[in-house]
């Protein structure tokens, strides 16, 4: 199995999500190098805040899915977690497969030159969301950060501190709601690709902020993406 291409991609950038998670199980290190070696523009990840206050990879809220384990995330230490072990994508036992930590995620994108486009996943902390963006900085990634998030919160304490790092407010649906959020907020824009239509990017556009949309894996659904215009399109296997 490999990537599907995505030969007449114009000038849409192409975001492996949780890295190449079509080939490799999502949220790991294999994912994330399997993208870095590919034309991929960016590499996508989650990241929680763990019960002993650090920071750690991986998307659920609770490990059943990825492990079959029920282990919640945030109720657990980060060397509690980072002792799981996951299986390959096809179910086989894989001794590498760990959660990473956000230091090794960032070293794999400054490695093969890739964006990171970081999801915090819950409501954080402003002070969590500084020192997630401060080790960014120091090493020397912070430039090419994308920070991406459903809680509107964490991205308004972002730009608290950091006014001027990229971000993108994630939305399921589109309502003029968050059109405005996102216009008042200087915030580009991270749309459920069913969603995305071309009324709407325009509009975003007209504003000087740029269009993300996810999870399209199919030729057809890109194809529509970038009739839309949109900017970027997030993906598990289309390169």
């Amino acid at each position: 199995m490999d990537t599907i291409k995505f030969e007449n991609k114009g000038h849409i950038k192409m975001i492996a999500h949780r890295g190449l998670s079509g080939l490799e199980r999502e949220n790991t290190n294999a994912a994330f190098v399997a993208a870095g070696v590919r034309s991929y523009y960016g590499i996508e990840t989650d990241v929680h805040i763990t019960k002993d206050g650090k920071i750690i990879v991986v998307h659920d809220n609770n490990l059943t899915r990825v492990a079959n384990l029920d282990m919640v995330v945030e109720e657990s230490t980060f060397d509690e977690l980072r002792a799981v072990r996951m299986t390959d994508i096809d179910g086989t036992p894989r001794a590498d497969l760990c959660l990473p930590s956000l230091e090794e995620y960032l070293h794999i994108c400054k490695k093969y030159d890739k964006q990171a486009v970081l999801e915090l996943k819950n409501p954080m902390p402003e002070e969590k969301v500084w020192e997630i963006a401060a080790i960014a900085e120091k090493l020397g990634w912070f430039d090419r950060v994308t920070f991406i998030s459903f809680a509107s919160e964490n991205l308004v304490a972002l730009r608290q501190k950091y006014p001027n790092a990229s971000a993108q407010l994630l939305r399921g649906k589109v309502t003029e709601e968050t059109i405005r959020f996102v216009i008042d907020n200087r915030l580009d824009a991270d749309f459920d690709g069913y969603a995305v239509n071309k009324e709407v990017v325009k509009r975003l556009h007209d504003e000087g902020l740029k269009v993300n949309c996810w999870t399209l894996d199919t030729l057809a659904l890109a194809e529509r993406a970038k009739a839309a215009g949109v900017d970027f399109i997030t993906t598990n296997i289309l390169e």
